[in-house]
């Protein structure tokens, strides 16, 4: 998130970020030099400009214990959504948003991931292979399948949270929601 927390404040970058090579995550505040300056693997940014009010809820939440509230710091880069056994960046970012879009507070990430099922947000579904599964989880700290059920999972049908399913979720919920690309 991207946010001011008073109208005249510095502009703030709000995120979870994977320490690399873990499976451990923390949250992160910081400015926007800062959050740009990292080594990003492609200069553009999705921005997804919510309507006024949801924007207000959203610095409320932002200001108040809904960052630290809905953070897991067991890191899963294909975390399984309706599981918190795990979280990945964009699924802590769902949960936050989950909260502000209902207009109510979650007690927990359950009760989030919930009021998420009952919104309708729809998962990306990754096709991943056997093979490839398990070379992730043998060899990289970060990458998990089991809180995904077993019978897709069997499948090779790994269902998590994207960039892409945020942005279709919130357009959705919110109408007045402006999207904008930005290239560097």
């Amino acid at each position: 998130f991207v946010w001011r927390d008073h109208p005249e404040g510095r502009w703030l970058g709000v995120h979870l970020l994977n320490e690399c090579g873990t499976a451990v995550s923390n949250l992160y505040n910081q400015g926007l030099a800062n959050f740009f300056a990292d080594d990003l693997f492609a200069w553009d940014a999705l921005v997804l400009i919510p309507s006024p009010a949801v924007q207000q809820r959203l610095a409320e939440h932002l200001k108040g214990e809904a960052p630290l509230r809905f953070h897991q710091p067991k890191y899963n880069m294909v975390a399984y959504p309706y599981s918190s056994q795990y979280q990945n960046s964009n699924q802590w970012v769902l949960e936050v948003l989950a909260e502000a879009l209902a207009g109510q507070d979650f007690a927990s990430r359950e009760e989030a991931q919930r009021g998420l099922k009952e919104a309708g947000y729809h998962p990306t579904t990754l096709q991943i292979p056997m093979f490839t599964r398990l070379g992730g989880r043998m060899f990289k700290a970060n990458v998990a399948f089991d809180d995904h059920p077993t019978d897709r999972r069997m499948a090779g049908q790994i269902d998590t949270v994207t960039v892409d399913s945020i942005a279709d979720f919130l357009t959705r919920r919110d109408t007045a929601t402006r999207r904008q690309v930005i290239r560097f």
